[in-house]
């Protein structure tokens, strides 16, 4: 993508899930000693080709992290340009070495222990990206608080910026600050316009630009996260392959949460799409709008359940794990006020304060008081 190398999009995941079964496969030879010859040299061309890489990502500035350890260990590009010059030494020294390794089991044993290896790193690849990550470290992982998480954290350094003029002078721009005018600044000097300049990037929040819209394009964001009773939100990038999900078991869970009053809503980048499957006017399922990338993000496995409290993620499930969402709805209270109002997300303003639920109730149920003051509020829209 920084080099515009478009055409290998369709190989990206591909090549990516085979370099990871051969770094496996390199890393297990190694440690047995087998075919150290043949091994050293793949292991020397693969870690000088990372060495450039992250070496371009540092020097560029392009590439803000190289995911080598994925969103558990993020590694700066120096921090990993770094790493990969103490691994090329490293092997260096296996390289000039290898005839001194004797392997440590005989034949057939390292076939079978690089072949077991190959096949559970396949088979943990092909789990995780159908029944997503066994460790979550996003920031849209279950127990997060999505609206906790939108905030930048307490004593956080913020940005510092410096406000910046620009003037004209005999066709010329000229830029400082206020503590740098010329010294010959004068009435010759034509205003151009005045902003603040970012000179020191401060800490940013957890979860950028996660942002719900109805279908008539209002921001509802804070009134869907602060529902207090139970709620589903089904994350979809896109409908390529909507016959996978939904299906029977989707009906039977659609039906479900009908029963109980507590809502489905279908989060999308494509409105249309979602209006043709499920309607405009759905009352068991409400579709929300939200940017593409950011669905990417929360949902890594398309599409991903998100069964919700207040902004509270209580858990997170693939489609191909229905059958836990329909347990975890069976389970779920009632929605006891559901009688009392009838939330018309088309038409609720953005006015609802962040911070109006209790952080102590992240971890249980919401009460009866906190459920009735937000019954109280929705009813005033």
């Amino acid at each position: 993508e920084v080099w515009n190398l478009n055409s290998l999009n369709d190989y990206s995941l591909a090549l990516s899930l085979v370099m990871n079964a051969f770094e496996v496969l390199a890393g297990v030879a190694v440690i047995i000693g087998w075919r150290m010859r043949l091994f050293s040299w793949l292991l020397l061309l693969l870690i000088i080709f990372f060495c450039f890489l992250t070496a371009y990502a540092y020097l560029s500035g392009n590439i803000k992290t190289c995911g080598c350890f994925g969103d558990c260990i993020p590694l700066t590009p120096l921090t990993s340009f770094i790493k990969d010059v103490l691994l090329l030494l490293l092997i260096l020294v296996l390289f000039f070495n290898w005839k001194k390794i004797k392997p440590a089991v005989s034949a057939p044993l390292p076939q079978v222990l690089l072949i077991i290896c190959v096949a559970c790193t396949i088979y943990l690849q092909y789990y995780v990206m159908n029944h997503l990550p066994l460790k979550d470290c996003l920031p849209f992982r279950k127990g997060a608080n999505i609206i906790e998480s939108m905030k930048v954290p307490a004593g956080a350094p913020t940005d510092s910026v410096v406000l910046t003029f620009k003037y004209k002078k005999n066709g010329q721009v000229m830029e400082f600050d206020a503590n740098s005018f010329p010294a010959d600044f004068d009435s010759t000097y034509e205003f151009v316009e005045r902003y603040e300049k970012t000179v020191k990037k401060g800490v940013e929040p957890a979860i950028i630009d996660f942002v719900l819209q109805s279908l008539k394009g209002n921001d509802i964001t804070v009134a869907v996260l602060n529902q207090g009773n139970y709620y589903l939100m089904l994350l979809v990038n896109d409908f390529s392959d909507n016959e996978k999900w939904h299906n029977k078991d989707f009906d039977s869970l659609e039906a479900k949460l009908a029963a109980k009053h507590l809502p489905l809503f279908i989060v999308t980048s494509e409105k249309e799409k979602a209006i043709e499957l499920f309607g405009a006017n759905n009352k068991n399922i409400r579709i929300l709008i939200c940017d593409g990338t950011v669905i990417k993000t929360a949902a890594r496995v398309n599409p991903t359940y998100f069964v919700m409290q207040l902004a509270n993620i209580k858990d997170k499930y693939s489609y191909l794990d229905i059958k836990q969402v329909i347990e975890t709805v069976n389970e779920a209270p009632v929605n006891e006020y559901y009688d009392d109002f009838d939330i018309q997300f088309d038409t609720v303003p953005e006015i609802l304060p962040a911070n109006m639920y209790n952080a102590e109730q992240q971890d249980g149920m919401v009460n009866k008081k906190y459920e009735k003051n937000i019954t109280k509020m929705q009813q005033n829209y």
